[in-house]
């Protein structure tokens, strides 16, 4: 493969009403499922009381120094002690005051004028007052009035008037503060918010059988997963017929697959096929910026689903939460992620043998998980959801093919075949695609060439049609690919060769295609020893024509080094290493990897990875040599056509002629016949030995070449 790798295939509506669902419950004297108005029906949950908290005793503490503050602030100014040394102040003689003299039920007050000595310096004067006795208060206003000096009387409402008109502001502002706490602690319900408000409230989406639509049927491919997960849709449509002979459904199931398999549409099918409510969240949800949110919302979340039995909590993602506690390398100090996981392992214990609330999880990376989380009695089940195989694939396809229009000449199994380790996820993409590529070229309906075409743009990237290849580069390549296919094509234990191409797409400046009949779950001796061969055969053939090596083997050689180190440290299949397996246990939790063998040891390792590389690399040099006049003919056939079938690579191996016109040539045919000309194809005229040659056309399964 010149610049890329050969594919290969590598190991109604709810049934609870608003505010709760009936519960399965134990008949009892002591309780009663009744309502607050004293009829059957759902237990309706009490109002939110606010209790004197902290920020109850916060608000009080600060209202009394408020007050405090106020009323120290009436009384500021310098006290004169007894009265005749306040009337020398006060005398209009000496014209020490400015306004009148206020007198009060305890006090006389005045305001000695600025800049007077003995008083600090202040714009507006300062403040004197001195103490009276309220029931001597007519003797004090007869001597004001004998001394001629004005005077207010004050009875001490203007007192209060005045602490009234000081406290009015913080008042407001302490209203203002308590309603929207008030209104964000009601918002969240009876959630533990506490005094972070609706930060403590999960953030999870609740879905019906009005927003879930999907059942078993829109799942495909994974049959045993299905049967698997049907028990909990029984018990959810039907407790009692567990309950009758003590079994007891399990709390909580764990969906493990790669990524695009099919886990969150078969945790939405569960819930749509037993008619419930779908708590969906994901982990990285619960974590927030404040310490114990992740912790809260777990509570608020299963508090929320126990008043909504029967129904299905779904946590997507749960190895952002759920991963070892106290493994890789940590900071110290409080782990948000641990309290978090520790609260969810303490609500699953929770649940009693009737609570109809089942945890769904889902994760790609099941070996990380703590195993306090994956122990009987929370996730007691866990529940395979692999890459579907040559049959599901197809049941797929059909799935996603419902809403697309399919030309008479598609071939689904024929797709599914050529679609190894594809997920899902995948095939939906295809799909798609195909009925874009159709689209955009106005047609009718989806045929057979959009599907591969879209096939090989989502796994290798779009075609580069306006890529410019040097001669000499385009030259290597095709001997590159030829080298490829000839290989394949020899070897009778490697995957039928499907198509080869030069046409650049991603990265590759070429491909070769393979179409294996079977999907494989393990590796045998033979099939590595000829899929190493086919490896080497692109460089071979490329040295061979042109004088020299270049990068465009790269993948290929990282292929071929994985598959013989596999072979000897993990699959036993070393001569001198025997059935020993070096590769150590990768639990991604540290830097280093992990090596319990001596340095005699990884020598040996070196010298056998090594000695199986170089007998792939020689086989498959002498094989170039013995056919390298079929490798001449496919190289030179890709030249001219760019694109080649498997049955026309089988039919150059047989010393056979293709007999079909190139792209060019249609096009120039077509530009003739638009002028008025009658010449036809160059591949299409008279043979040399005077007889007419029938023009066959591009063969069936043929893909035109796109340049």
């Amino acid at each position: 493969m010149k610049n890329g790798s050969k594919p290969q295939s590598m190991p109604q509506e709810p049934r609870n009403s608003k505010n709760g669902g009936a519960r399965f419950d134990s008949p009892s004297e002591d309780r009663e499922p009744v309502g607050r108005n004293g009829k059957g029906g759902p237990q309706v949950p009490p109002p939110v009381r606010f209790t004197r908290g902290l920020l109850g005793w916060f608000i009080t503490l600060g209202l009394l120094i408020l007050l405090f503050v106020v009323l120290s602030g009436s009384q500021r100014g310098r006290e004169i002690k007894n009265w005749r040394e306040f009337a020398a102040y006060i005398d209009p003689k000496q014209d020490k005051i400015k306004g009148p003299v206020v007198i009060e039920d305890t006090r006389i007050l005045a305001v000695v004028k600025p800049g007077e000595a003995g008083f600090p310096p202040s714009e507006d004067g300062t403040v004197i007052y001195t103490r009276i006795d309220g029931n001597n208060r007519e003797w004090y206003l007869n001597e004001l009035k004998s001394m001629n000096v004005g005077f207010e009387a004050n009875t001490g409402t203007s007192i209060w008037m005045q602490l009234l008109v000081t406290l009015a502001p913080f008042v407001l502002i302490i209203a203002l503060i308590w309603f929207f706490i008030a209104r964000s602690m009601r918002s969240a319900g009876a959630g533990p918010g506490g005094m972070l408000g609706s930060f403590g409230k999960s953030r999870h989406r609740i879905s019906s059988k009005d927003t879930v639509n999907v059942t078993f049927d829109d799942v495909a491919g994974v049959d045993e997963a299905k049967e698997e997960v049907s028990e909990i849709v029984e018990f959810l449509k039907n407790p009692k017929k567990f309950q009758r002979l003590g079994g007891r459904i399990p709390r909580g199931v764990l969906l493990v697959g790669s990524p695009g398999c099919g886990k969150t549409l078969l945790a939405k099918a569960i819930a749509g096929e037993a008619d419930v409510p779908f708590f969906s969240i994901s982990g990285s949800d619960f974590v927030e910026m404040f310490v114990g949110v992740g912790a809260s919302r777990v509570r608020d979340l299963f508090k929320q689903a126990k008043e909504n039995s029967p129904c299905i909590i779904f946590l997507d993602e749960i190895d952002a939460v759920g991963r070892k506690r106290g493994g890789g390398f940590t900071t110290g100090g409080h782990d948000e992620r641990e309290q978090t996981l520790n609260a969810i392992l303490v609500e699953m214990d929770g649940f009693e043998a009737n609570d109809q609330v089942i945890v769904i999880a889902a994760t790609n990376r099941a070996d990380v998980l703590d195993p306090a989380l994956t122990r009987p009695g929370r996730f007691d089940r866990q529940v395979l959801v692999p890459l579907p195989d040559l049959v599901g694939r197809r049941q797929i396809l059909e799935v996603h093919s419902r809403k697309v229009k399919l030309g008479p000449d598609v071939d689904l199994e024929r797709l599914a075949r050529g679609t190894p380790m594809f997920s899902g996820a995948d095939l939906a993409a295809l799909m798609n695609e195909a009925a874009i590529l159709a689209t955009m070229a106005v047609k009718d309906f989806v045929e057979q060439t959009d599907l591969e075409e879209a096939r090989d743009k989502i796994r290798y990237g779009r075609a580069r049609k306006s890529r410019k290849i040097e001669e000499q580069e385009r030259i290597a390549t095709a001997y590159h690919e030829a080298g490829h296919a000839v290989i394949q094509c020899l070897m009778p234990d490697a995957d039928p060769l499907h198509k080869v191409t030069i046409i650049p797409r991603g990265n590759m400046g070429g491909a070769t295609f393979s179409l294996p009949d079977k999907d494989r779950y393990g590796f045998g001796f033979k099939y590595l020893q000829a899929t190493m061969r086919v490896l080497c055969g692109g460089r071979l053939a490329e040295h061979r024509k042109t004088g020299e090596i270049s990068s465009g083997a790269a993948m290929d050689i990282q292929m071929v080094t994985q598959y013989a180190r596999h072979m000897v440290l993990e699959w036993g299949m070393s001569d001198k290493l025997g059935f020993v397996n070096y590769a150590g246990v990768d639990n991604r939790e540290y830097f280093m990897p992990e090596k319990d063998y001596s340095d005699t040891t990884a020598r040996i390792i070196d010298e056998e990875i090594k000695s199986i590389i170089d007998a792939a690399y020689n086989d498959t040099q002498r094989l170039i040599d013995q056919h390298w006049d079929k490798t001449v003919a496919i190289a030179e056939a890709l030249l001219k056509y760019e694109t080649l079938q498997g049955e026309d690579v089988k039919r150059l191996m047989r010393g056979e002629s293709l007999g079909k016109p190139t792209v060019s040539e249609l096009l120039q045919a077509a530009a003739n016949a638009a002028h008025g000309k009658t010449a036809a194809p160059e591949s299409n005229r008279p043979a040399p030995g005077g007889k007419q040659r029938e023009f066959e056309g591009p063969g069936e399964g043929v893909m035109p070449s796109p340049a």
